[in-house]
C-alpha cells in the first residue's frame, strides 16, 4: 500500500480494505509506519521511537489491521513505558498490565505502533513539555496543535494515522481537535471505562477517547470501546441501536442554544465567533431552531473548584511518584507551573475539596436545567484558533498556580463547563480562519445524550465538508 493510497482512507475505509482482502494489516501498517517517519521529524509528536513491531490486537475487530498510537497519559498497555510527558518518571517506568481501555482497543483490532505526546501532566493546552520538547501543528508549524492530546492530534492531523488515543480532563481532546482540524468527542462520564486505576479521574473531569479525522471513526470506535468494567461507579444506557447509526443528520428538529461569549468574559477571535455562526447557520438552514442562549453559573466559584481538581490531583500525582521512586520534587524535575499548582493541591484541606464538589454539584444542576430547553449548546471550542509555541509555557517561574490556571482557560474558555457537568461534547471542524487556520465548533449536550451530538456533527460534515482540507505537513 502507497502512502498516498493510505492517507486518503480514515480508520473504517482502512479496517474495510483489510476485512475485503485488498490489502493486509501488515502492508497497512508498513504505510502507516513510512507516513509517521515522514512527518514526525517537523511535527515532533512521537515520545521515543515507534515500536519494533504493533502491539498485539485483535484480528476480528471491528478496527482490525488500523494503525493507532497511545497518548503518554493515563491508559496505558503492560510493558510499555510510561513518562506522563515528564522528567520525573524515567523511560523505564512501565506497569505490568494493561488498562481496561486499552484491552478494548486492542480487541477492536487497533494496532498500536508508538506512544504519542502530551504536556506534563496533561495540565496545558499546548504540547510543549521540557521533557519532550514542543510539539507542532501540521497547519503553521510555528503554532501548536493544543494539549494535552497534543501529540495524537498532530499526527492524526497529518494523515500520518487515521485515529490516535487521547484524554480530556478540561477539554483536551476537543482543545486539539479544534487547533488541528480534527473532530474531537468527549464521551459521557462513566461512558468509557477508566478501570482498574481510577474510580473518577480528576474528581470526575477526565475522560478517555480518541482523536479521528471522520464522525463515522468517532462513532464506530465509540460502539466498539463504550461500556462499564466490573467495580465502575457508572452503568450508562447505551444506544438504542448503535453509535454509527446515530451518524445521520437529525430525523426531527432541535432547539439548538448558540453562545460566542466566553463565560469568563476573555476576548473571542473573530474567526472563531464567524464559524460559530457559519455553523448555526447551516443548522438552521437544516430546519432546526437556533436562538441565543447561554448556561448561568456562578463563573468564579467554577474556576475555584476547577482548579481545586486540577492542583489536587497534580499534587497526588506528582508526590505519589516521588515517593515511590524515592525523588525530592522539586523545579529539577518538574516544569515551574505543574510544581506550583502541586504544591498549591498539597496545601489544599478536605474542606476545600467538599467546596469544590458543592461547586461542581451546582454548576451541575444549573446547567442540566438549561438542557431541559435545548437540545444542544453550540460555541467556539477555543477563543483563538491556536497559540504560537510558547505561548503557553509551563516552565515559566514568574506564573503561580492560579496565573497558570488563568493563563490556560484564556484560550479554552468554553470546555471545562463538559467536564464539570459529566456531559458529552464534540468538538468538529468550523470555518478555517482568514491564515488557513483550522477552527473548531463545539456541541455540547444532554448527559449520556451521544447520539444527539453525532447526528448534529453528521449533519455539519454533510453540509460543511472538511474532508478535503489538507495540512502544510502532510504524510507522504
Amino acid at each position: 500500500m502507497k502512502v498516498t493510497e493510505y492517507i486518503e482512507h480514515d480508520a473504517t475505509g482502512l479496517a474495510d480494505l483489510v476485512r475485503a482482502g485488498e490489502v493486509t494489516a501488515d502492508e497497512v501498517h508498513a504505510a502507516a509506519r513510512t507516513a509517521i517517519e515522514s512527518v514526525n521529524g517537523e511535527l515532533n509528536a512521537l515520545v521515543g521511537d515507534l515500536f519494533d513491531e504493533p502491539l498485539a490486537a485483535g484480528a476480528d475487530g471491528p478496527f482490525a489491521g488500523v494503525p493507532f498510537a497511545i497518548k503518554d497519559l493515563v491508559l496505558h498497555a503492560e510493558g510499555i513505558p510510561q513518562r506522563d510527558g515528564s522528567r520525573l518518571l524515567g523511560p523505564g517506568f512501565a506497569f505490568p498490565y494493561d488498562t481496561a481501555l486499552m484491552t478494548r482497543f486492542r480487541a477492536a483490532g487497533l494496532a498500536a505502533l508508538g506512544i504519542t505526546a502530551t504536556p506534563e501532566f496533561g495540565f496545558n493546552a499546548a504540547t510543549e513539555p521540557v521533557a519532550n520538547g514542543a510539539t507542532r501543528n501540521p497547519w503553521d508549524t510555528s503554532r501548536s496543535p493544543g494539549g494535552s492530546s497534543g501529540g495524537s492530534a498532530a499526527l492524526v492531523a497529518a494523515r500520518a494515522l487515521p485515529v490516535a488515543h487521547a484524554n480530556d480532563g478540561g477539554g483536551s481532546i476537543r482543545i486539539p481537535a479544534a487547533a488541528s482540524g480534527l473532530v474531537g468527542l468527549k464521551p459521557s462520564r462513566g461512558r468509557v471505562s477508566v478501570a482498574p486505576d481510577f474510580a473518577d479521574p480528576l474528581m470526575g473531569l477526565g475522560i478517555e477517547f480518541a482523536v479521528t479525522r471522520t464522525v463515522r471513526d468517532a462513532a464506530g470506535l465509540l460502539d466498539a470501546v463504550h461500556g462499564s468494567e466490573p467495580g465502575d461507579k457508572y452503568l450508562l444506557p447505551g444506544p438504542a441501536t448503535s453509535y454509527l447509526d446515530a451518524v445521520r443528520p437529525p430525523a426531527g428538529p432541535l432547539r439548538i442554544a448558540v453562545t460566542t461569549t466566553a463565560p469568563n468574559g476573555v476576548p473571542v477571535d473573530p474567526a472563531c465567533v464567524a464559524a460559530v455562526q457559519a455553523t448555526a447557520r447551516a443548522l438552521a438552514d437544516a430546519g432546526h431552531t437556533v436562538e441565543e442562549a447561554a448556561p448561568r453559573y456562578d463563573v468564579e466559584a467554577f474556576d475555584t473548584a476547577n482548579l481545586t481538581a486540577w492542583c489536587s490531583f497534580l499534587a497526588d500525582g506528582a508526590f505519589g511518584v516521588a515517593a515511590a521512586l524515592g525523588v525530592t520534587l522539586s523545579t529539577d524535575v518538574l516544569e515551574h507551573t505543574t510544581f506550583a499548582c502541586a504544591e498549591y493541591g498539597r496545601s489544599l484541606s478536605a474542606l476545600d475539596m467538599y467546596a469544590a464538589e458543592r461547586v461542581f454539584n451546582a454548576t451541575t444542576r444549573a446547567v442540566g436545567g438549561f438542557f431541559g430547553d435545548y437540545d444542544v449548546l453550540l460555541t467556539p471550542t477555543t477563543a483563538s484558533p491556536n497559540t504560537a509555541i510558547g505561548h503557553l509555557n509551563a516552565d515559566d517561574p514568574s506564573l503561580d498556580a492560579r496565573g497558570w490556571y488563568d493563563r490556560i482557560f484564556a484560550f479554552a474558555p468554553f470546555t471545562a463547563m463538559s467536564n464539570i457537568t459529566g456531559a458529552p461534547a464534540i468538538s468538529v471542524p468550523g470555518t478555517p480562519s482568514p491564515e488557513g487556520w483550522p477552527v473548531g465548533v463545539q456541541i455540547v449536550g444532554r448527559y449520556a445524550a451521544e447520539e444527539t451530538l453525532l447526528g448534529v456533527a453528521a449533519l455539519l460534515e454533510e453540509a460543511t465538508p472538511w474532508a478535503d482540507r489538507r495540512p502544510a505537513v502532510l504524510a507522504h
